[in-house]
């Protein structure tokens, strides 16, 4: 287990701000607008040779109900009780609050350690709240400005012994991170060895798996079913996730990297400057993903708004899985699934056969078929089709149905086929009229090759080339 580091404070005294300086990225939404974070999120932090998992947490209110607030306070004492050790944050510019003292008493009371971090300690505004924070009794005060990154050899010093105390430090590579997001870029005539082994490392790592929807539909509750624990805020108000908060977890022995996501509303109803960095942090979430889950109420099935959320998926290029939640309440299912069957086949004709699961995240019902689901469609998206089989497909398609003559009566001839990359599977035909070809005869070789190779419910991309006569003057 690693060494772990919570961030906890009242709301706006930069919170999340200190969390992307310290793991080096901006992931976790920064507003002047306080108790914006209600989830907490983790991610890998380091600060030189010393690495930690870091968890931004809500702001502390002082509400033990099952109001909003409460709901995040308990989410944050989750926190505390996980962490190694707290980061205590207040605003040096605001000075001591009566909210600050109120905590300090409460965390002093915790088992665990607890540094205090006066942050916004840039330029002389700060002095006086840091020398007044030495009165909550926690310590001397690390000064700090995480908008500036200043203070960090001092964070380190106070961190350092907790570190050695827990485990010994863990040291960061030399190496540049790898974004486990990204996909290996491949050439199209790359060595076979190379490319294959290539495949094997990037099935080592996590799959990336977005949870997606409109708000309130229960994309929280599948998550924390999933999880198997409250990691996520949830309850009948609308729009509680802002964040995307990833997530690790196994299923059955594979390592799924889970984010969940705020709801996407539509655009002309986005307003709130809030929202729109809510927004998009789920539009990034679906690009770097590799499964897109979108979830839907069964009450109201494919609407615009989904429609638009499984078009942005295919575009991306993503893997999609549908799934239909509270189908407990439905009183018709079969006319339910008849019509969710009926909007799919005239909507998204260029997903044919995209997997839907039917379930109740609430009950706990059908998380297997839905995460059995995103597996299989994970490794469609990732099939290689060999270029021999291929060509011997496409000589198959050609007779059947040839390519249409054009302007002088004669045919086009589609010499070479391959498959230039996986994720999502992209093929690329060479012909020497590439543009002549009709747009209908690409779609009958799209659907084939859907047909023929079992690629069904995830996007292909599909391109004619058109290949250079070595005759030919340059």
């Amino acid at each position: 287990m690693g060494f772990k580091v919570a961030i906890v404070g009242r709301p706006n005294v930069g919170k999340s701000t200190l969390f992307n300086r310290l793991i080096g990225r901006r992931v976790a939404i920064v507003h002047d607008r306080p108790g914006v974070t209600r989830d907490r999120r983790e991610g890998k932090g380091g600060i030189s040779d010393m690495t930690f998992t870091l968890i931004d947490t809500a702001g502390l209110e002082d509400a033990n109900d099952d109001s909003i607030e409460g709901r995040m306070r308990a989410q944050t004492e989750h926190a505390i009780t996980e962490a190694d050790v707290v980061l205590f944050l207040i605003d040096a510019r605001a000075g001591v609050t009566p909210l600050d003292a109120f905590f300090a008493d409460h965390l002093r009371k915790s088992p665990t350690p607890v540094i205090l971090v006066a942050n916004k300690c840039e330029g002389k505004a700060g002095a006086p709240g840091l020398y007044e924070s030495y009165g909550l009794g926690l310590g001397d005060p690390v000064p700090f400005s995480a908008e500036h990154g200043e203070g960090l050899d001092g964070l380190y010093e106070a961190l350092l012994p907790h570190a050695k105390r827990h485990d010994g430090l863990d040291v960061i590579e030399d190496d540049p991170e790898v974004d486990p997001w990204a996909a290996p870029a491949e050439d199209e005539i790359e060595d076979g060895d190379v490319r294959a082994a290539a495949e094997q490392a990037e099935a080592q790592r996590p799959l990336q798996m977005a949870v997606v929807g409109r708000p309130n539909v229960g994309k929280s509750t599948i998550v924390n079913r999933l999880l198997g624990e409250d990691r996520m805020l949830t309850g009948p108000e609308a729009g509680l996730t802002r964040d995307a908060i990833a997530s690790e977890w196994e299923f059955r022995g594979r390592t799924i990297r889970l984010v969940d996501t705020a709801g996407l509303r539509r655009r002309a109803n986005v307003s709130d400057s809030v929202e729109k960095l809510s927004t998009s942090n789920t539009i990034e979430a679906i690009r770097m993903a590799q499964v897109v889950v979108l979830v839907m109420d069964a009450n109201a099935i494919l609407d615009k708004q989904d429609l638009t959320i499984a078009r942005l998926v295919i575009d991306e290029g993503r893997a999609l899985v549908i799934a239909v939640n509270k189908w407990d309440v439905v009183e018709n299912r079969a006319e339910a699934q008849q019509r969710l069957s009926d909007r799919l086949a005239t909507s998204l004709p260029q997903v044919r056969g995209v997997p839907t699961v039917t379930m109740s995240a609430l009950a706990g019902r059908g998380l297997d078929q839905l995460m059995n689901a995103v597996v299989d469609i994970y490794d469609m998206w990732n099939r290689r089709v060999p270029t021999a089989q291929l060509n011997r497909w496409l000589a198959e398609m050609t007779e059947r149905h040839p390519p249409p003559a054009v302007m002088g009566g004669r045919r086009i001839r589609l010499r070479y086929m391959t498959q230039v990359r996986t994720r999502p599977p992209t093929f690329a035909v060479f012909t020497q009229r590439a543009d002549e070809l009709p747009e209908s005869y690409s779609r009958y070789l799209v659907n084939g090759l859907r047909e023929s190779f079992g690629l069904v419910g995830v996007p292909i991309r599909f391109g004619l080339r058109k290949r250079r006569n070595p005759y030919a003057d340059d």
